[in-house]
């Protein structure tokens, strides 16, 4: 029996302890498409500023095109023996979206033009700034990566958060468009091998009340 068919309903508190980083896994293992689509729908519930959904999930399954990208992984192992591969991409033109969402909210009656026309002035006038669109490519695209990662872990698959890759070489050899960033790539599937424990610093090392 599979790891994933034996694990039972768990909290969301039980996720999170439960999630470990895996970098050893179970090689022809095959995630159902709807689990795997129902991890990255949860994934994509994650927040965003102004709800224009930073993240795009470059998905992939085929051995060949895993062991191509773990070459640009610099060779490492987890890339080719996990489930999937998805590779989480930052939108540098998320604006773009912000036009989409809004419009679709004043088609259905849920906000008034003046209201769109308002949040999209915003959303166009701050990505003007080159580097604003990148830190929230970055910092949005990692919301969706970590919502992922717990959406795994629920359903019984590992993962680990990989920012080892030559970013270069990943775009040309995926023909990943300049409107989007690689942000990070998290593999998926079976623990060939427990993670190993990891310390956590203590909160009076990481809680800092009111002010320094």
């Amino acid at each position: 029996m599979s790891q994933n068919a034996s694990v039972s309903t768990l909290t969301a508190e039980e996720v999170i302890k439960a999630r470990h980083s895996v970098r050893q896994y179970k090689p022809n293992v095959k995630i159902p498409e709807n689990t795997l689509n129902e991890i990255l729908e949860l994934a994509a519930l994650a927040p965003s500023s102004w709800n224009i959904q930073h993240w795009r999930f470059l998905v992939i399954q085929e051995q060949a095109q895993k062991d191509l990208v773990k070459g640009i992984a610099y060779g490492q192992q987890q890339v080719s023996d996990a489930s999937v591969v998805v590779v989480i991409l930052g939108d540098l033109e998320a604006n773009l979206t912000g036009h989409q969402i809004y419009g679709e909210a004043v088609d259905a009656g849920h906000l008034k033009p003046e209201i769109r026309d308002t949040l999209v002035g915003q959303i166009d006038g701050a990505y003007k700034n080159e580097q604003v669109a990148r830190d929230e490519a970055n910092k949005n695209a990692g919301l969706a990566a970590m919502q992922l990662m717990l959406a795994a872990k629920a359903k019984g698959y590992d993962t680990v958060a990989m920012g080892g890759f030559d970013k270069n070489r990943l775009v040309e050899a995926l023909k990943i468009p300049s409107r989007y960033i690689p942000v990070m790539m998290i593999p998926i599937g079976e623990a060939a091998t427990p993670a190993r424990p990891t310390a956590r610093l203590s909160l009076d090392q990481l809680v800092i009340n009111e002010s320094f």
